[in-house]
């Protein structure tokens, strides 16, 4: 996939063709307007920033220009408003809400957001006319009930106020009747209850700390623009038949089989990864229609192909700024579930819905830039705007140190309940939060720590297959190793063991907040007078255990990291734990990221958050077993009944133990038991009654069914 940084255009130009001399002489290509294509027209006519903005905004007088400053909320927020209602109007929407981003939302709420919808008109009483009407103030602010939402503790009962405030960094869109304003939202007191404000409290610390390194590196221009953290999320997820969903309650209540026998052909053949989307059944006009919605709302979903697993498939979007790129992906999960009902297909967003083939993960590509764009893991780039060849082996060392001291924050940000069945299992990199550099970075640091400062010179490589047909091309120095959970791929970082139902504010925060505390460090040392390339050298040193550039899934692997000391946490619920150790905590408020108070309300949402998913499928086992699984048992006449009233019991046990149980720690712990020992166990005795039942008796949809869309056309095996 290729990432850009640079915003895409918003609006059309008038189609035109162009061409231009390079720098040899010779004529580029003549290419087309891209808005002259059809397919393209609308592309971000309903989003308000860039042209568009411009355009409604310069009807009022004013341009564009003024969104670049926060404070406009403060001095143009009327000017601004009118702009909005006239943008919205003009494209059919007649109401608005604040859009925000509740705590402990992944896997089950639609859109992942939360939002109260009021329509842009009053009602004239003495006339009984309707006029619109949406000021400043309207636009703003929003207050609403925050009762129902998790809190983890942050409000009591009786104060229920919630406050809405808007994101002035990630633009207002447009879909339907609705526009949509991305908010912060937080209680009476200012405690954060979303995602989101602990994501842009770190990006500030981010760009902070950061500018203040490279202000010591050479950059004096640093203050001025600041620094960005940029992202690009792979969005993968599985589409299957609606008909055959709704023949599955376990997949209706929690996106997952809790039973089920895996049919005579899964994914060993690998033919599903990277072949043609047929047009013989729905999944490519379902895919089209996708990108268009997302690129109407000036969503750049560029990449679409088919993964590994059957009926798995991939959507990934151009590189942009972290919360503009979250919110895209959160509005990106929800319209994948809605167009897919259009089509006759329910998608699944869940890390591992199916046993025995791979699982969906969302890949977070990561990198750092000034705010003019000058991007810090690249060598030749920061070390010519610095003017200094040691910025760049300086600013890796801190990124090292921060993943090897704060791995444990890491993997806490990926610990969503379905990634219990994802980490380490051949499909996704396990559990141990190492880096891979690649060779030639690991030997260019290796230098930098030992006393030597040269530039980066990595060896790039030549392929030459050997047929005149194929001219000989270069590859990059750095490999894909999919086995690492954050590989460096210049000029970014892919953290790739995230799952995919998650909002990734919170991975995005820990990244943030991690590196700006270690460039906080380094910063202080230096005005403290020592050396920067020593206390570089000594991070890496005392780091450098981290860097592995092997193979994660090899089990000796794997035991050498750990007795090596780099973070293995396998529990999720364990990961999650790590909120609350004083490390952490001082972290987050050091870095006035999340006071104590909203760092263990966190810990306690994610684990009430667990302990739910838990409840919810063991609940959904139970009446599969009862309302299905046995009376086709007993329909048939075979198949162990005994067994599975036996499980339904030690079910229902396990469940009760969890409700009288009042920690949430403590019934995260039995819940991750009943779901990884117990109910795995007892799924054991389902799928043996499926493999025995014949096809006419057995009510539940198989994964036969589930599964081959390409092929599926009669019963079940």
């Amino acid at each position: 996939m290729v990432f850009q940084s640079k915003p895409a255009r918003f609006a059309p130009k008038t189609p035109s063709t162009r061409s231009a001399s390079s720098s040899n002489g010779t004529t580029k290509a003549v290419t087309k307007d891209p808005i002259s294509i059809p397919a393209f027209k609308d592309y971000g006519k309903h989003v308000f920033t860039g042209r568009i903005a411009d355009q409604y905004l310069k009807k009022q007088g004013s341009s564009g220009a003024i969104l670049k400053d926060p404070n406009w909320v403060k001095t143009h927020a009327d000017t601004v408003a009118a702009a909005v209602l006239d943008w919205a109007t003009d494209h059919g929407a007649t109401t608005y809400c604040h859009w925000f981003q509740p705590l402990a939302s992944s896997g089950f709420r639609l859109g992942q957001s939360g939002q109260v919808y009021n329509m842009m008109i009053k009602f004239n009483h003495k006339s009984n006319d309707l006029e619109f009407c949406f000021k400043g103030s309207d636009l703003v602010k929003g207050e609403t009930d925050g009762s129902s939402y998790p809190n983890g503790g942050l409000r009591a009962t009786h104060c229920a106020g919630g406050y809405l405030a808007i994101d002035t960094s990630s633009p207002i869109f447009l879909r339907g009747d609705t526009i949509f304003i991305p908010s912060v939202f937080v209680s009476y007191y200012g405690m954060a209850l979303d995602e989101k404000t602990p994501l842009l409290r770190a990006n500030d610390a981010l760009s902070m700390h950061g500018s203040r390194l490279l202000k010591h590196l050479g950059l004096e221009s640093a203050d001025r623009f600041g620094l960005k953290a940029n992202i690009g999320l792979e969005q993968e997820l599985f589409l299957i038949p609606r008909d055959q969903f709704y023949r599955r309650p376990d997949l209706q209540y929690t996106g997952r089989t809790v039973m089920g026998k895996i049919p005579p052909r899964d994914q060993e053949m690998s033919d599903h990864y990277m072949a043609p989307l047929s047009t013989a059944t729905p999944v490519l006009a379902c895919m089209k229609e996708i990108q268009d919605e997302c690129f109407k709302m000036g969503i750049p979903l560029r990449t679409r192909h088919r993964e590994v697993a059957p009926n798995q498939f991939e959507f990934a979007p151009e590189y942009g700024i972290n919360t503009v790129q979250i919110d895209q992906n959160l509005v990106v999960m929800q319209v994948i579930e809605e167009i897919a009902a259009k089509h006759g297909l329910a998608a699944l967003l869940q890390e591992k819905p199916f046993e025995g083939v791979n699982g969906s993960g969302k890949h977070n590509n990561w990198s750092i830039s000034t705010g003019n764009d000058i991007p810090l893991f690249l060598p030749k780039e920061i070390n010519k705007a610095t003017g200094n060849n040691v910025a760049f082996p300086v600013i890796m060392a801190a990124v090292v140190a921060a993943v090897d001291e704060y791995g444990d924050l890491m993997r806490m940000a990926i610990a969503s309940p379905g990634n219990d069945f994802r980490l380490g299992c051949m499909e996704a990199p396990p559990a141990i939060i190492s880096t891979y550099l690649g060779e030639d970075m690991t030997s260019y640091l290796e230098a930098f720590k030992n006393g030597k400062v040269e530039e980066y010179s990595p060896q790039v490589r030549e392929i030459n297959i050997g047929v005149d047909q194929v001219v000989p091309f270069k590859v990059p120095a750095e490999d894909r190793n999919r086995t690492s959970p954050f590989p460096y791929g210049g000029a970014r970082f892919e953290f790739r063991a995230v799952g995919s139902s998650q909002n990734v504010s919170m991975v995005n925060t820990i990244l943030s907040a991690i590196c700006a505390k270690k460039f906080c460090e380094f910063s202080d040392r230096v005005e403290a007078g020592e050396d920067i390339v020593d206390v570089a050298k000594e991070a890496l040193d005392k780091h450098w255990k981290v860097i592995f550039n092997g193979n994660g899934y090899d089990t000796d692997n794997q035991q050498m990291l750990t007795d090596a000391g780099v973070w293995r946490i396998d529990s999720g619920v364990e990961a999650i734990r790590r909120l609350s150790d004083e490390k952490n905590l001082k972290l987050f408020e050091d870095m006035k990221v999340m006071t104590r108070d909203e760092t263990l309300a966190r810990e306690i949402c994610m684990h009430d958050h667990y302990t739910g998913t838990v409840e919810m499928e063991a609940g959904a086992f139970v009446d599969m077993v009862n309302h299905y699984v046995i009376p086709s048992v007993q329909a048939a006449g075979v198949g162990p009944l005994k067994g599975l009233q036996s499980a339904v019991a030690t079910l229902k046990s396990a469940l009760k133990e969890i409700h009288d149980t009042e920690d949430s720690y403590e019934k995260a712990k039995l819940a991750r038991i009943l779901r990884l020992e117990t109910m795995a166990e007892l799924r054991k005795v389902c799928d043996a009654a499926e493999e025995v039942v014949p096809h006419d008796k057995w009510s539940l949809a198989t994964y036969k069914e589930l599964l081959f869309l390409d092929s599926h056309t009669g019963p079940s095996c």
